[in-house]
């Protein structure tokens, strides 16, 4: 996630916002990307220049799996080789706008339309089959939301789509006009951990249309019993719908799952996550391949032996002089881990 202050540039197409980037994390991602402990210190003014001095030079091939406004990738970039190269991916077609701006300026960028659920098989179309590093920003990106018309926020107006890639899919809105009660609780409890659910989802269904983002978040707030105080009572609700039409965690789950094959040995996976529904996921498949020990083999009486292919995986959080300066940092854990030279095994369940 881009925390970002927007600004409109006049050297752009009218469609394309350019961001002063103030990405979550930006040093530590970079730095466990790479493989280091830090990176080396600015001297200029320009952190993110492809010809900085101070760069480490590096080579190789890297991921950046959640594009966004380009604030990780921009640094990696001032970090690496000029015969390295870096792919990077993103659903949200203002994001490729951008990483195609990005791009043409710098012939070590490669630009992916899709989901990173897609990284095998889109990596492959370009002949490669391992990258040195993977990194990954999850969620929405500040940008989205504060754009009313992506139908992300509960305190802007716009049309109810929520769609991180707004050229394919079906929007919140459409699947609101079929899904009946019980599934869209079901949804609003399994993706937003919303405890009134059931009262939230007859509420919205009795809704005339699903027009405005507004009008929803109105909806939701009244059939709200139970108000946690500085939090929009709409909040979980919005997150489950989104969630759910984007296939957030499911894409994750994937995109995990492929990193073990697609790194090198000594490769670096580094991802960011916001919430615990994300942030779960992550830990577990890191404690699961670096342990080698299954949730399904505790009760065997001889557990199978388990491939590691991790090292032991590391967390850390935004500084206090980060959430100060961003507050949308404060949820934010980055976890990381080095792939060990373990082989992958095709039939391992992952």
């Amino acid at each position: 996630m881009d925390v970002t202050h927007a600004r409109h540039e006049g050297d752009i197409t009218s469609d394309v916002l350019s961001f002063i980037h103030d990405a979550v994390l930006l040093q530590e991602t970079v730095a466990a990307v790479l493989g280091v402990k830090s990176l080396p210190k600015q001297t200029g003014n320009d952190t993110q220049s492809n010809n900085d001095q101070n760069g480490l030079n590096i080579s190789g091939i890297y991921v950046d799996a959640t594009f966004g406004r380009g604030g990780h990738s921009r640094l990696l970039l001032s970090q690496l080789a000029d015969d390295a190269t870096l792919i990077v991916f993103d659903k949200d077609p203002t994001a490729i706008s951008v990483a195609q701006e990005l791009a043409s300026k710098d012939s070590r960028v490669r630009v992916v339309h899709d989901s990173f659920a897609t990284l095998t098989d889109s990596l492959a179309a370009m002949g490669i089959t391992q990258v040195d590093g993977l990194m990954a920003d999850l969620g929405i990106s500040s940008p989205q939301i504060d754009d009313g018309s992506r139908g992300f926020s509960f305190m802007r107006d716009g049309a109810v789509d929520m769609r991180m890639d707004t050229s394919r899919g079906q929007s919140v809105a459409e699947w609101l006009e079929q899904v009946d009660d019980e599934t869209l609780a079901n949804v609003l409890y399994e993706f937003g951990e919303e405890r009134h659910s059931r009262r939230i989802a007859r509420a919205i269904k009795q809704m005339e249309s699903y027009e405005s983002t507004l009008e929803l978040a109105e909806v939701i707030k009244e059939a709200h019993p139970n108000w946690q105080r500085g939090k929009h009572p709409a909040t979980q609700s919005f997150q489950a719908m989104r969630i759910f039409i984007n296939n957030e965690l499911g894409d994750v789950d994937d995109f995990l799952a492929q990193s073990i094959p697609i790194l090198k040995s000594g490769g670096q996976l580094a991802v960011i996550s916001f919430h615990s529904l994300e942030d779960r996921r992550i830990k577990q498949f890191l404690q699961r391949h670096s342990k080698g020990q299954y949730p399904e083999d505790e009760n065997l009486p001889m557990p199978p032996n388990r491939p590691r292919y991790f090292s032991k995986p590391k967390r850390v959080g935004p500084s206090k002089a980060e959430t100060s300066q961003n507050p949308r940092a404060r949820s934010a854990w980055l976890r990381m881990a080095t792939r060990t030279d373990t082989a992958y095994e095709q039939t391992t369940q992952l």
